[in-house]
């Protein structure tokens, strides 16, 4: 599977022929100055929570691919009221079988309000099935006892976990996941756009690495095949 990202938690992961797109946030993101929003594609919009810094572009983007954008109910719901309706609303321990992938909603420990002030629902993670393979992005999220849950669930290939600290997971807790979730091979996302999150690269490699995990930092509009 390829696998680009876009700064911040965005990225995209190539499934079957087809662009699942996460968490889109660039136009708002000055560290992600060469993307543009305008030239992404997208077959499918996967949105972990309503925060502003998760769905800042969807709707440009779900308007003019006409992608397929799966959330929670309380986003469906605002997302049609702003003309995007080629929706697929889940929640939390709900799964479904899109035929290009089979996804699982899972819990995340955040909070989720929209860019207008709504309230945003719950926040979620996501496994994706593609055959005999399997994914996770976990969202927004502090580290949890659900994330054993995950191997009874999936053996998955690779996990996407937020590594920023101070509004997530950081670095130390993001390696207790890799060790709940059993998957060495975790790149990292939701560092280095604020202030609050900034961190020291090489030192976080080296932590994941004394564990025995991999750690992916990607330069922004950086694929890699995972």
């Amino acid at each position: 599977m390829k696998l680009t990202f876009y700064g911040h938690a965005c990225f995209s992961v190539q499934v079957n022929g087809k662009n699942l797109l996460f968490d889109p946030f660039i136009s708002g993101n000055e560290l992600a100055h060469s993307i543009h929003v305008d030239q992404i594609q997208a077959d499918y919009i996967l949105l972990s929570h309503g925060h502003a810094d998760h769905i800042l572009d969807c709707e440009a983007i779900a308007l003019r691919t006409g992608a397929k954008v799966i959330c929670n109910w309380e986003v469906h719901e605002w997302l049609h009221g702003k003309g995007v309706t080629h929706t697929h609303p889940m929640n939390t321990g709900g799964q479904w079988d899109f035929e290009d992938f089979r996804l699982k909603c899972v819990v995340a420990q955040h909070s989720s309000s929209l860019p207008d002030g709504n309230y945003g629902g719950n926040p979620m993670g996501f496994i994706i099935y593609a055959g005999e393979e399997s994914f996770y992005y976990s969202g927004d999220t502090a580290l949890t006892m659900d994330m054993q849950l995950l191997p009874l669930w999936a053996k998955l290939k690779f996990a996407v976990l937020p590594i920023g600290d101070n509004f997530t997971m950081g670095i130390d807790d993001a390696i207790k996941a890799s060790g709940m979730i059993q998957c060495k091979k975790i790149v990292g996302v939701h560092y280095d756009t604020f202030g609050y999150i900034k961190i020291d690269h090489e030192q976080a490699k080296a932590r994941f690495q004394q564990d025995g995990a991999e750690l992916i930092l990607l330069d922004i509009g950086e694929s890699t095949t995972l």
